[in-house]
């Protein structure tokens, strides 16, 4: 079971504004990685994160191809981090699109919605692992999962 705490929700809802922005990292079904430094990831729930991707490029591609994620949080002046194993979609319209935009414009992370039109989309990972930065298992979705 995955219960985020309040410190990591904490942090990462407020990573952004300290200057400690996420890095989310995919990779194509062919393994081609890639990662960037991510500016609206927020919590959701106990074991959800989102985030608005605007480019509508590679990442979103990866995703669509192999929908396991990883996202790296790491605040250097509280000398805390950790690893979230997630598994990943990709909303461009409809309900949760629209629902996870509004929780991204009340959080102050966005300020505007998408035009019509847009390339972007909401990505929304559900937290399959916690694992500190040093790759220590903390916490996960079902006992024995293998990633």
């Amino acid at each position: 079971m995955i219960q985020l705490t309040e410190e990591m929700s904490s942090l990462i809802n407020r990573a952004r504004d300290e200057g400690y922005p996420c890095i989310v990292a995919t990779a194509s079904d062919d393994g081609t990685p890639n990662c960037g430094y991510i500016g609206t990831v927020l919590t959701v729930g106990d074991d959800t994160l989102i985030y608005r991707d605007r480019t509508g490029r590679n990442p979103l591609e990866h995703i669509e191809a192999n929908p396991k994620v990883i996202v790296l949080f790491r605040n250097t002046d509280r000398d805390t981090g950790w690893k979230f194993r997630c598994t990943a979609s990709v909303h461009r319209e409809g309900q949760v699109f629209e629902d996870m935009t509004d929780r991204l414009l009340e959080s102050g992370l966005v300020n505007e919605r998408y035009l019509e039109g847009s390339v972007g989309a909401i990505v929304v990972l559900r937290i399959d692992q916690v694992l500190t930065l040093f790759g220590e298992l903390l916490q996960e979705r079902e006992p024995g999962l293998q990633w």
